[in-house]
């Protein structure tokens, strides 16, 4: 309250009963504020002096706007301006108008709640809250916090994660009934995606995951009715008091350690708490009492590992969750099942285990196991031993031969193919066949053998040695040239020739503009 000068008082009083002044003839001769003096006049007993409404531009149409407002009580004072402009209203979108429509909107009558109590071990409600995000490599991902409450004993069960996906809201469930030992008999959520895919009035379809998660728990899953936050107020006010008491000014490394601090948090302070609906108690207490009219666990905890199918591409990788994992080189071009939990990344085809990492939180990360890169280097090694083959048996036919009876005697083919490559890279096809058939009439199956023969040909003719050419493009040594047969040019009849070059004497004098003559006998 406001205490004036008694002097002021008096004065105000004074002029009011003697002179007969009004409010704010004092208050404009006083120099203070016409509420001042209404206060002091209204402290004294005398009724407030309340000057008739001045008739207004908007008078005639208030009746329009009142009905309109009752029907839509929301609508803006902008669209009802435009409203009564069409209907004739003289006047602007003032501060005036505005003031004026806010006076005559209708007021929400206040709503008054019930203090809900529960029964023990009968309810359970769930929420997610958003702390922030994280920042992990490359990624930024959010913090999210799964929070339940125990309805009767006010019991806190407190984890992060780094989504609010469905995975991550079962296990929530599962380390939640884990810690507690029991499972209440209802859990209440709000209409998130999770719980709830779609709602219309009290038709509710529900998350399958959910159905599933309650039916191997055995307890009822229960939403609230849309935009009625106030039915699970129990875990609203939870989360403001994890805001408060366990988050504010917290100093934590990763999710793992900031967990390893919720669970300590949720077993210490948060339990050693005064229970609110019985204060003389604490929650550790009141949980003890309640913790025989629960459910009882199931024999096996919830299966909570995320289940994904991933196609992978031509390349040995999958992409899950922003980052690539490898697997064999046996599972490209092929649909896989991805079953990850917080920590490993399993890979199944057809129902085997091909692969498994450590999951990664970051983003364009690539967890890459060292098998599945030597397994792919060596199958590329023997599929470019067989292209080896293939070109060397189009090339020199007599190559086939060779490599068997090198096989038998047991040569690593691998080498001697590469060998033999490149002898055909330095010599012509049709000399490297003479070649390996002389070293196979000589029974010695043997690179040096083909090698020998191709120097002792070469010196023969008295060639120079060859010089290797080296191709822009690798694919073109792949690329067999057959020689072509000369034979035919060798029909081509001296008679013709000679008379070929008579002509072509005849065009060169006339070309020349000579001429000559010759002698007869």
């Amino acid at each position: 309250m406001i205490v004036t000068d008694p002097a002021l008082e008096a004065k105000i009083l004074r002029l009011h009963h003697i002179e007969d002044w009004g409010a704010h003839t004092i208050a404009r001769q006083i120099g203070v504020h016409h509420s001042v003096v209404n206060r002091v006049l209204s402290q004294a007993g005398l009724p407030r002096a309340v000057r008739a409404p001045r008739p207004t531009m908007l008078d005639p149409f208030v009746p329009f706007v009142l009905e309109t407002l009752e029907q839509y009580p929301t609508l803006s004072a902008e669209r009802l301006f435009h409203m009564v402009a069409a209907r004739g209203y003289p006047g602007s979108s003032s501060s005036t108008f505005r003031a004026r429509i806010a006076e005559l909107r209708p007021r929400p009558v206040p709503e008054a709640y019930l203090r809900l109590s529960t029964l023990p071990g009968e309810q359970a409600q769930v929420d997610w809250a958003h702390f922030g995000h994280v920042e992990i490599g490359r990624a930024r991902r959010p913090l999210m916090a799964f929070v339940i409450v125990l309805s009767h004993s006010r019991s806190i069960f407190l984890r992060f994660y780094l989504n609010a996906g469905t995975a991550n809201f079962v296990r929530g469930h599962v380390d939640a009934f884990a810690h507690w030992g029991s499972v209440p008999r209802v859990c209440l959520y709000d209409n998130l995606k999770s719980a709830v895919l779609e709602r219309t009035a009290d038709a509710i379809r529900f998350n399958p995951v959910l159905l599933d998660l309650a039916s191997h728990y055995r307890f009822e899953p229960r939403p609230v009715a849309p935009r009625r936050g106030n039915e699970k107020g129990r875990v609203e006010r939870a989360i403001r008091y994890v805001r408060s008491s366990f988050f504010a000014a917290r100093t934590w490394t990763d999710v793992a350690d900031l967990n390893a601090q919720a669970l300590a948090w949720c077993t210490g302070p948060a339990a050693e708490r005064r229970c609110p609906g019985q204060p003389d108690r604490t929650v550790k207490a009141v949980f003890e009492d309640e913790r025989p009219l629960l459910l009882d666990l199931p024999a096996t905890p919830f299966e909570s590992e995320e289940l994904v199918e991933v196609r992978v591409g031509k390349q040995p990788y999958l992409r899950f969750d922003l980052n690539d994992y490898s697997v064999p080189h046996t599972s490209v071009r092929r649909g896989v099942t991805v079953r990850a939990t917080l920590d490993t990344v399993r890979v199944l085809a057809d129902g085997e285990l091909v692969a498994e990492h450590a999951r990664l939180w970051g983003k364009g990360e690539t967890a890459e196991n060292e098998s599945h890169v030597e397994a792919l280097v060596a199958a590329k090694g023997a599929a470019r031993q067989h292209r080896g083959q293939d070109r060397l048996r189009r090339a020199v036919p007599s190559s086939g031969a060779f490599l068997e009876r090198a096989a038998a005697r047991g040569e690593p083919l691998k080498g001697l193919v590469r060998e033999l490559g490149e002898l055909l890279d330095l010599y012509r096809a049709r000399e490297l066949e003479a070649a390996v058939a002389e070293a196979l009439e000589r029974g010695v199956a043997h690179a040096h053998a083909v090698r020998q023969a191709l120097e002792r040909r070469r010196a023969a003719r008295r060639d120079p040695p060859p010089t290797p050419l080296r191709l822009t493009n690798p694919k073109l040594a792949e690329v067999t040239v057959r020689t072509a047969s000369l034979g035919a040019y060798g029909t081509i009849g001296d008679s013709d020739s000679d008379s070929d070059n008579d002509n072509d004497n005849d065009n060169d004098n006339d070309n020349d503009g000579q001429s000559s003559t010759e002698p007869t006998s």
